[in-house]
């Protein structure tokens, strides 16, 4: 079906691949948004559990430099960014977002508390909570598994690379194998999964990037987050970079890269983020980054040149 040249590729309003906006607006029938929080969790790469220092491209405050302040209250850090959405969106919709560091990474009952205290905020109609795939016991997933019964839950896991060599590098903590542990246990409680993927790592070949977008591709995932590997100050990887160890990749490269993952990814999985970014004042490369919107209008440009669209060269295979 989708690879009919006939077929009209705009299947998700005025795009080509399933966006996160789309998805959301036919979910709920308006503009709902999502509103990052920091809720002063750990990570077990960092506190000794499974490592220290983190991830080389990880910085001191984490995934969420650009989320709230960890001092304050949910409900407070919740209301600032609410205050600002709301003078564009008046109308919207939230979905709290638990996005600095490991958002599992507790005792539940604080989990718990934490979530529902997020919930309980007006306008907000569902969460999405970030972690790592080592961070998920049992007690922890039947949280998960409670809130996804009554509300509109996303886990984000991520995974970055599925070569282990690549993982190793990273100082991930952790292999391939726990991912797919994790998802899989996420999936048996039917619980919508969004993956991360990180393009440019470290010794990575274009080839290699594609072989991650196939093994994404094969997955029972629901959403993909892309994200292009930039370094940031006070981070292994800056160090690295500094003393001309790693490369950076470009944002041609990247591009092309995102385009050839989109063409064979399931047409029902949700493109959540198709690029990343950080604060200006922590970023040290590259600064294409910086440039959000002429990265976007290059991968719709891309897949406009090709008369392509996400799907178009998916093939239905099994699982790992």
């Amino acid at each position: 079906m989708y690879s009919d040249p006939e077929l009209k590729p705009l299947l998700w309003g005025d795009k080509r691949y399933h966006s996160w906006n789309y998805h959301l607006r036919q979910i709920f029938g308006e503009k709902v948004m999502k509103v990052s929080l920091n809720a002063g969790m750990s990570c077990p790469n960092r506190d000794g559990t499974v490592g220290t220092g983190g991830c080389i491209f990880c910085c001191p405050q984490g995934s969420g430099a650009c989320a709230g302040d960890p001092t304050e209250e949910i409900r407070t850090q919740f209301r600032k960014v609410r205050e600002r959405l709301h003078q564009k969106w008046p109308n919207g919709k939230y979905i709290a977002y638990f996005q600095a560091f490991s958002n599992t990474y507790a005792d539940p009952a604080l989990l718990r508390r934490l979530y529902e205290e997020a919930l309980a905020q007006d306008g907000v109609v569902g969460l999405s909570i970030s972690t790592r795939p080592d961070c998920l016991p049992e007690p922890v997933l039947e949280v998960l598994d409670e809130l996804n019964q009554r509300t509109y839950l996303w886990v984000e896991l991520g995974l970055q690379s599925v070569h282990d060599r690549t993982l190793q590098k990273i100082n991930r903590g952790h292999d391939a194998a726990a991912f797919y542990r994790s998802l899989a246990q996420l999936r048996a409680r039917n619980i919508r999964t969004c993956v991360h993927i990180i393009l440019g790592l470290p010794g990575e070949r274009e080839e290699d990037m594609f072989t991650t977008g196939q093994a994404v591709a094969s997955m029972d995932v629901q959403g993909l987050k892309f994200h292009s590997l930039h370094v940031m100050k006070g981070t292994a990887l800056a160090d690295r970079y500094a003393a001309g160890e790693v490369d950076i990749i470009d944002r041609e490269t990247y591009i092309r890269q995102v385009v050839n993952i989109l063409e064979i990814l399931p047409p029902h999985v949700v493109i959540q983020r198709l690029t990343g970014d950080a604060p200006q004042e922590l970023l040290v490369a590259p600064q294409w980054i910086t440039r959000k919107w002429g990265t976007l209008q290059g991968i719709d440009k891309l897949l406009e040149e090709r008369n392509s669209w996400q799907g178009k060269n998916y093939r239905k295979k099994d699982s790992p």
